[in-house]
């Protein structure tokens, strides 16, 4: 299927997906009592991240507790460097956390592991009809459930309206423009600007950005069994776009190119120091980009979505929740998961911190209290639902390495040191070797 329908308003985008999820009830899903025991029950919650997203998680397990006085919460939270290796130590000592916050290119090894429980059994407990189901199979491996999305976000192409305005160049219409678009464009800018912007940073490091021209052309980076799907051709192709846009200038050189793909601060980009026009982030980085660049970022679908029989673009789960097999308490844990996923107390304590709700109801409800970058995002999603087909497959154990080797390989074309259809051959290579 090629999501050729026409464009609706978020709303009705929503309101469509409710209706086919069934009606929700006030308190957002799972019955409440769904352990049936007032027995003294202690959980271990583990996240990673900042201050900011301790605060907001621990506002989430006082309402939980509120709502459950025999459920005692126990956070534990480090920062994302610490946090794998805390994780793998205490699963191998059998002591997990009980609730396990997963990041989906782990999910497939410690779902392998026999290390977490298949949520699909435990759907009397959680309630998972208003998730949005384009999402939620990211979860499945093997045909079991082994994590459920705390969010959504989706890969754009960002684009500065100033500076196109400078360049003289108009925006594309993202819903028809094609590759061959995209390449014209960025040079454009670059051209009418005598350099003083490029068109776009370069791309062809990016992970995400590969796996959506692979399912343009009816393929996956991986398949349902965790192997590397997509044929040699397509990956040369991705970095032969990449030399049309730095031989055409475009992009920037190689050196510029190559210091910009290790820069993690939006205010060193750039995209966010207005020497860009163009560039291919997660749409949750919106307001920091904006920020950075001092005025409003446009989100376009990446080009190329309609060139072909199928759409590229897809959902990405922010993070997902899963629950160790080793748990004592399988039932409160569950409880805990369905909380928040779907209890309003939850979402409003959490809000987008996680990504935008995968709860399609939930993020309806919050809309109003959105501020405007969190209401582009959410408008970009819903535009987007008509293109997105379904959920990539979940990746494969060793997956973590594969974000390094695309974008070693990617400086070796920039640099002239490998050709698309050599480093297309490497790649295959190298990411066998990590995960088989």
């Amino acid at each position: 299927m090629g999501g050729r329908r026409r464009r609706t308003s978020l709303a009705s985008v929503l309101a469509v997906a409710l209706l086919a999820g069934g009606c929700g009830s006030d308190d957002g899903g799972g019955d409440g009592d769904a352990a049936g025991s007032d027995e003294q029950v202690t959980l271990r919650f583990a996240w990673w991240g900042s201050d900011e997203r301790r605060e907001l998680t621990e506002a989430a397990i006082a309402a939980f507790e509120e709502q459950h006085p025999n459920i005692d919460v126990q956070g534990e939270y480090i920062e994302w460097s610490g946090y794998w290796d805390r994780l793998a130590t205490q699963v191998a000592a059998n002591d997990a956390p009980d609730v396990i916050t997963q990041e989906e290119r782990f999910l497939r090894e410690y779902a392998g592991r026999g290390a977490l429980l298949d949520l699909s059994e435990y759907e009397d407990t959680i309630d998972l009809s208003q998730l949005d189901p384009l999402v939620t199979g990211s979860g499945e491996v093997d045909g079991g459930l082994y994590g459920l999305p705390t969010g959504v976000n989706a890969y754009v192409v960002y684009a500065n309206p100033r500076l196109f305005d400078q360049a003289g160049v108009e925006l594309p219409d993202d819903a028809t423009w094609t590759w061959d678009d995209y390449i014209r464009i960025a040079n454009e800018i670059t051209a009418a600007t005598g350099g003083e912007i490029v068109g776009a940073m370069d791309y062809g490091g990016n992970e995400a950005g590969l796996k959506i021209l692979a399912r343009q052309h009816g393929q996956e980076l991986y398949d349902e069994d965790g192997e590397l799907a997509l044929e040699p051709a397509t990956l040369a192709q991705w970095w032969e776009y990449s030399l049309q846009l730095r031989d055409g200038g475009g992009t920037p050189q190689a050196t510029l190119s190559a210091e910009q793909q290790d820069t993690g601060s939006p205010e060193q980009t750039l995209l966010g120091t207005n020497r860009a026009a163009m560039a291919w982030y997660w749409s949750n980085t919106l307001a920091a980009l904006s920020g950075a660049s001092g005025g409003e970022l446009r989100l376009l679908r990446p080009p190329g979505e309609h060139e072909r029989e199928r759409t590229g673009n897809y959902y990405k789960p922010a993070m997902h929740y899963s629950v160790s097999a080793r748990t004592e308490h399988p039932e409160e844990a569950a409880m805990l998961v369905d909380f928040l996923l779907n209890d309003p107390a939850a979402i409003d304590a959490v809000r987008s911190d996680r990504g935008l709700p995968a709860n399609l109801e939930q993020r309806e409800r919050i809309l109003a209290d959105l501020n405007e970058h969190q209401v582009a995002e959410a408008e970009y999603l819903a535009q987007i639902q008509e293109d997105v087909v379904d959920a990539p497959p979940a990746p494969p154990v060793g997956a973590g390495q594969v974000v390094d080797i695309i974008k070693r390989l990617n400086i070796e074309v920039l640099f002239d040191r490998l050709s698309p259809d050599e480093a297309a051959e490497q790649f295959i290579n190298e990411v066998e070797a990590a995960t088989g």
